[in-house]
């Protein structure tokens, strides 16, 4: 049972983080260096609640500020998707680590999970935006990141302390992935029907 609860917990984590890299990653690393839910202390990723890593996410963190302009470009957005992917995968791992020998399968479920996570939030986020650059709401738009990370920081935060609410996370992603896929069949439907 144990094995499972740490498996939705990294499940959890690195749906987390693929929806928004590093406000996830440093408060799963905060509330595992007060062994809060978590602990990477005698593992193979003790490093992800070391000090100068909590001081390089908060850095990053602060940084992404400055440079949103660039991080909402495709190329920025593939970036921090990459970031979140190999967070994911490493967050993952720890949390399995954490109370297991045998851990090295939460790369690539972190990972994957993460992917997941990235690919329906990016789609999710540009549909909105346009939506909002369309009725000429750039605050609104412009807000956008900011739901990213609240929304990032709930997942990671329910997942750390109650595992079994990654289910509930997981789910969601994969609803928001077969409506978005199922909102653009429909959308080219409609064109192909117009010629």
């Amino acid at each position: 049972m144990k094995l499972v609860l740490d498996i939705l917990q990294g499940l959890g984590l690195a749906s987390a983080v693929g929806l928004r890299p590093f406000l996830p990653a440093l408060l799963a690393g905060a509330l595992a260096s007060g062994d809060v839910g978590l602990d990477f202390d005698g593992t193979q990723f003790a490093f992800l609640e070391s000090p100068w890593w909590l001081l390089a996410l908060a850095f990053v963190l602060v940084g992404t500020v400055f440079v949103r302009p660039y991080l909402e470009k495709p190329a920025g957005e593939a970036a921090l998707s990459g970031i979140g992917i190999g967070l994911g995968a490493l967050l993952c791992a720890a949390s399995i680590d954490d109370r297991h020998a045998t851990w090295w399968y939460g790369l690539i479920i972190g990972a994957v999970f993460a992917f997941l996570a990235s690919s329906v939030s990016r789609s999710l986020f540009a549909r909105v935006r346009s939506r909002f650059a369309s009725a000429g709401d750039a605050q609104a738009a412009a807000a956008l990141p900011f739901y990213g990370e609240a929304a990032g920081l709930v997942v990671a935060g329910a997942s750390i302390l109650f595992p079994p609410l990654a289910i509930v996370a997981v789910g969601f992603l994969i609803a928001l992935l077969v409506t978005g896929r199922r909102r653009s069949d429909q959308k080219y439907a409609g064109l192909r029907i117009l010629r």
